[in-house]
């Protein structure tokens, strides 16, 4: 028999940073995230898990602003990654291009994982009509919103959910308000089957 068990949620409103490291708590679109994010990220430590044979991660991901996918330097690749106990579950590039009618677009790897992979910009996103966070804060495009969902085998008493991203832009010379990213909505559930 199936049992499902909630071992950690948190939609950020109330500024609890319990089992994060380098966590902060921003204000996107009327409501509180964990980040924002460039070149860095978060660790989310959890123990004293109930026996289990699998965990599902789920979250809210908000990619903001310039987001460049798969282009070069000094441009891309714009990379975001999730490990959990140090196995990486997500390595992928994602693009916020706005891929105008004849003009090439710049190909973003999600929902697959980079490299080798060439989809269009926000391909597999949840919304993409959010206002930006800083650079795109007055473009209503500027934000694009994923709904990560992922389950895997997992025996241990302990889980560390680490996310970060190896952005890139060296033509800028405020690299967060160009590109950055952030969080919301984590939930962490323990299965047996």
């Amino acid at each position: 028999m199936k049992s499902e068990v909630e071992v950690y949620n948190n939609d950020f409103e109330t500024n609890n940073l319990t089992n994060i490291t380098n966590g902060v708590i921003s204000q996107f679109n009327g409501t509180g995230v964990l980040g924002t994010y460039n070149k860095g990220g978060f660790i989310l430590r959890l123990g004293n898990l109930p026996k289990h044979n699998l965990i599902t991660i789920s979250f809210d991901l908000y990619i903001h602003d310039t987001w460049d996918g798969n282009k070069p330097p000094p441009d891309g690749p714009d990379i975001w990654q999730m490990l959990v106990d140090d196995s990486t579950y997500i390595n992928a590039t994602f693009s916020n291009d706005p891929c105008l009618a004849g003009n090439l677009c710049a190909p973003q790897s999600y929902p697959l994982n980079y490299p080798n992979n060439f989809n269009n910009p926000k391909a597999g996103a949840y919304r993409k009509d959010l206002p930006g966070f800083c650079s795109m804060k007055s473009n209503p495009i500027g934000t694009t919103q994923y709904k990560i969902v992922r389950t895997f085998t997992h025996t241990n008493s302990t889980l560390v959910l680490q996310c970060l991203d190896k952005l890139v832009q060296t033509n800028t010379t405020d690299q967060k308000c160009d590109e950055s990213w952030s969080v919301d909505n984590i939930n962490i559930k323990a299965i047996t089957l």
